[in-house]
Protein backbone atom coordinates (compact mmCIF):
# COMPACT_ATOMS: atom_id res chain seq x y z
CA UNK A 1 0.00 0.00 0.00
CA UNK A 2 2.40 3.14 1.21
CA UNK A 3 5.31 1.60 -0.50
CA UNK A 4 6.17 3.09 -3.73
CA UNK A 5 8.19 5.84 -2.02
CA UNK A 6 9.00 8.21 -5.61
CA UNK A 7 11.82 10.68 -6.74
CA UNK A 8 11.08 14.26 -5.49
CA UNK A 9 9.97 16.31 -8.30
CA UNK A 10 9.91 20.03 -8.07
CA UNK A 11 8.30 20.92 -11.37
CA UNK A 12 5.94 19.50 -13.84
CA UNK A 13 8.16 17.91 -16.45
CA UNK A 14 7.70 18.80 -20.44
CA UNK A 15 7.19 15.42 -21.25
CA UNK A 16 7.19 12.06 -19.21
CA UNK A 17 10.40 10.59 -18.91
CA UNK A 18 10.25 6.91 -20.33
CA UNK A 19 10.66 3.66 -17.66
CA UNK A 20 10.19 5.79 -14.60
CA UNK A 21 7.63 6.24 -11.97
CA UNK A 22 6.20 9.12 -12.41
CA UNK A 23 4.40 12.21 -10.54
CA UNK A 24 2.46 15.28 -11.62
CA UNK A 25 3.37 17.62 -8.64
CA UNK A 26 1.20 20.41 -9.24
CA UNK A 27 -2.38 18.51 -8.68
CA UNK A 28 -6.11 19.97 -9.89
CA UNK A 29 -8.78 19.87 -7.40
CA UNK A 30 -11.94 17.66 -8.79
CA UNK A 31 -15.22 17.96 -7.27
CA UNK A 32 -18.24 15.65 -8.18
CA UNK A 33 -21.40 16.27 -5.56
CA UNK A 34 -20.48 16.26 -2.24
CA UNK A 35 -16.56 14.50 -3.27
CA UNK A 36 -13.69 16.97 -3.51
CA UNK A 37 -10.43 15.51 -4.10
CA UNK A 38 -7.74 18.12 -3.67
CA UNK A 39 -3.92 18.31 -2.93
CA UNK A 40 -3.08 17.44 0.92
CA UNK A 41 -3.09 20.06 3.40
CA UNK A 42 -0.45 21.00 5.65
CA UNK A 43 -0.98 19.29 8.69
CA UNK A 44 -3.12 16.85 7.43
CA UNK A 45 -0.85 13.67 7.21
CA UNK A 46 -1.04 13.59 10.51
CA UNK A 47 -5.00 13.71 10.83
CA UNK A 48 -4.86 11.20 7.46
CA UNK A 49 -2.27 8.82 10.10
CA UNK A 50 -5.01 8.75 12.42
CA UNK A 51 -7.53 7.65 10.63
CA UNK A 52 -5.89 4.56 9.48
CA UNK A 53 -5.24 3.79 13.01
CA UNK A 54 -8.64 3.53 13.32
CA UNK A 55 -11.04 0.05 13.30
CA UNK A 56 -11.94 -0.73 10.09
CA UNK A 57 -8.99 0.72 7.98
CA UNK A 58 -5.74 -0.71 9.76
CA UNK A 59 -6.67 -3.98 9.51
CA UNK A 60 -6.54 -3.49 5.44
CA UNK A 61 -3.15 -1.57 5.46
CA UNK A 62 0.46 -2.60 5.96
CA UNK A 63 2.47 -2.06 8.71
CA UNK A 64 2.58 1.47 10.41
CA UNK A 65 5.17 0.79 13.23
CA UNK A 66 7.58 2.96 11.54
CA UNK A 67 5.62 6.64 11.34
CA UNK A 68 8.01 8.13 9.18
CA UNK A 69 7.91 5.76 6.52
CA UNK A 70 3.84 5.89 7.13
CA UNK A 71 4.04 10.01 6.63
CA UNK A 72 5.99 9.41 3.55
CA UNK A 73 3.89 7.27 2.09
CA UNK A 74 1.23 9.81 2.63
CA UNK A 75 2.75 12.40 1.47
CA UNK A 76 3.43 9.81 -1.81
CA UNK A 77 6.23 12.59 -2.97
CA UNK A 78 2.95 14.60 -3.88
CA UNK A 79 1.11 12.35 -5.98
CA UNK A 80 -1.86 12.07 -3.35
CA UNK A 81 -4.91 13.94 -2.85
CA UNK A 82 -6.99 14.42 -0.01
CA UNK A 83 -10.50 13.48 0.12
CA UNK A 84 -13.32 15.51 1.36
CA UNK A 85 -16.61 15.18 1.97
CA UNK A 86 -19.17 17.88 2.36
CA UNK A 87 -15.83 20.31 3.34
CA UNK A 88 -14.32 17.61 5.94
CA UNK A 89 -11.69 15.57 5.59
CA UNK A 90 -12.75 11.91 5.28
CA UNK A 91 -9.88 10.06 3.89
CA UNK A 92 -6.91 9.72 1.14
CA UNK A 93 -6.55 8.82 -3.04
CA UNK A 94 -2.67 8.07 -3.69
CA UNK A 95 -1.30 6.93 -7.42
CA UNK A 96 1.95 6.38 -9.30
CA UNK A 97 2.23 6.33 -12.98
CA UNK A 98 4.32 3.96 -14.95
CA UNK A 99 5.22 5.85 -18.31
CA UNK A 100 7.06 3.40 -19.91
CA UNK A 101 5.52 3.99 -23.47
CA UNK A 102 5.39 0.33 -23.76
CA UNK A 103 3.84 -0.21 -20.62
CA UNK A 104 2.22 2.71 -19.50
CA UNK A 105 -0.35 2.46 -16.82
CA UNK A 106 -1.46 4.29 -13.49
CA UNK A 107 -1.89 2.36 -10.27
CA UNK A 108 -4.08 3.75 -7.19
CA UNK A 109 -5.09 3.54 -3.53
CA UNK A 110 -7.62 5.00 -1.29
CA UNK A 111 -9.06 4.98 2.23
CA UNK A 112 -12.21 6.47 3.62
CA UNK A 113 -12.82 6.76 7.84
CA UNK A 114 -15.37 4.13 8.66
CA UNK A 115 -18.17 6.92 8.97
CA UNK A 116 -17.84 7.31 5.05
CA UNK A 117 -17.54 3.49 4.13
CA UNK A 118 -20.65 1.90 2.31
CA UNK A 119 -21.86 5.08 0.98
CA UNK A 120 -20.87 5.41 -2.38
CA UNK A 121 -18.32 7.95 -1.33
CA UNK A 122 -15.22 5.47 -1.96
CA UNK A 123 -16.25 4.96 -5.91
CA UNK A 124 -16.98 8.47 -6.37
CA UNK A 125 -13.64 9.61 -5.34
CA UNK A 126 -11.97 6.89 -7.84
CA UNK A 127 -14.01 7.88 -10.21
CA UNK A 128 -13.18 11.67 -10.15
CA UNK A 129 -9.37 10.25 -10.27
CA UNK A 130 -9.99 8.05 -12.94
CA UNK A 131 -11.75 10.36 -15.40
CA UNK A 132 -8.46 12.78 -14.73
CA UNK A 133 -5.94 10.32 -15.29
CA UNK A 134 -7.22 9.07 -18.45
CA UNK A 135 -8.37 12.52 -19.77
CA UNK A 136 -5.67 14.37 -18.26
CA UNK A 137 -2.21 12.19 -17.79
CA UNK A 138 -3.35 10.37 -21.14
CA UNK A 139 -3.36 6.85 -19.26
CA UNK A 140 -5.55 3.61 -20.56
CA UNK A 141 -4.94 1.35 -17.99
CA UNK A 142 -5.65 1.93 -14.45
CA UNK A 143 -4.87 -0.68 -12.01
CA UNK A 144 -5.44 -1.19 -7.65
CA UNK A 145 -4.91 -4.25 -5.70
CA UNK A 146 -7.04 -4.53 -2.57
CA UNK A 147 -6.66 -7.70 -0.12
CA UNK A 148 -8.81 -11.06 -0.91
CA UNK A 149 -10.02 -10.59 2.39
CA UNK A 150 -11.78 -7.10 1.74
CA UNK A 151 -14.94 -7.52 0.11
CA UNK A 152 -16.31 -4.24 0.25
CA UNK A 153 -12.95 -2.59 -1.03
CA UNK A 154 -13.67 -4.92 -3.94
CA UNK A 155 -17.20 -4.38 -4.43
CA UNK A 156 -16.24 -0.95 -4.46
CA UNK A 157 -13.94 -0.84 -6.98
CA UNK A 158 -15.84 -2.82 -9.25
CA UNK A 159 -18.46 -0.24 -9.09
CA UNK A 160 -16.39 1.81 -11.19
CA UNK A 161 -15.41 -0.54 -13.26
CA UNK A 162 -12.21 -2.50 -12.31
CA UNK A 163 -12.37 -6.22 -12.84
CA UNK A 164 -10.50 -8.87 -11.54
CA UNK A 165 -7.00 -10.18 -13.07
CA UNK A 166 -6.22 -12.50 -10.17
CA UNK A 167 -4.74 -12.83 -6.98
CA UNK A 168 -1.08 -11.91 -5.71
CA UNK A 169 -0.25 -14.63 -3.56
CA UNK A 170 1.38 -13.59 -0.19
CA UNK A 171 2.05 -10.58 -1.78
CA UNK A 172 1.94 -7.79 1.31
CA UNK A 173 2.35 -8.23 4.72
CA UNK A 174 -0.98 -7.40 7.01
CA UNK A 175 -0.85 -5.16 10.54
CA UNK A 176 -0.95 -8.55 11.92
CA UNK A 177 2.59 -8.92 10.58
CA UNK A 178 1.49 -11.97 8.22
CA UNK A 179 1.67 -12.10 4.39
CA UNK A 180 -1.79 -11.65 2.85
CA UNK A 181 -3.16 -12.49 -0.59
CA UNK A 182 -4.36 -9.57 -2.40
CA UNK A 183 -6.37 -9.11 -5.60
CA UNK A 184 -4.82 -7.36 -8.77
CA UNK A 185 -8.15 -5.25 -10.55
CA UNK A 186 -7.60 -3.30 -13.75
CA UNK A 187 -9.99 -0.69 -15.33
CA UNK A 188 -9.20 0.41 -19.32
CA UNK A 189 -10.63 3.41 -20.41
CA UNK A 190 -13.59 2.40 -21.83
CA UNK A 191 -14.82 0.28 -18.95
CA UNK A 192 -14.81 3.37 -16.24
CA UNK A 193 -18.80 3.33 -15.39
CA UNK A 194 -20.08 6.84 -15.08
CA UNK A 195 -23.67 6.03 -14.40
CA UNK A 196 -23.38 5.36 -10.61
CA UNK A 197 -26.45 6.39 -8.93
CA UNK A 198 -26.87 9.79 -6.83
CA UNK A 199 -24.23 9.45 -3.66
CA UNK A 200 -26.58 9.74 -0.11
Amino acid sequence: MLTKTLAARHAVPSRLDAGEWHTCTVLPTLHAGRVTLRPLGEGEVDELTAILMRPGVREWWGSLDDSEHTREGLANDGAAFSIEVDGVLAGWLGYNEETDPDHRYASLDIFLAPEYQDRRLGPAALRLAAQWLFGQRGHHRLTIDPACENVRAIRAYAAVGFRPVGAMRRYERGADDRWHDNLLMDLLREELRVDDPPID
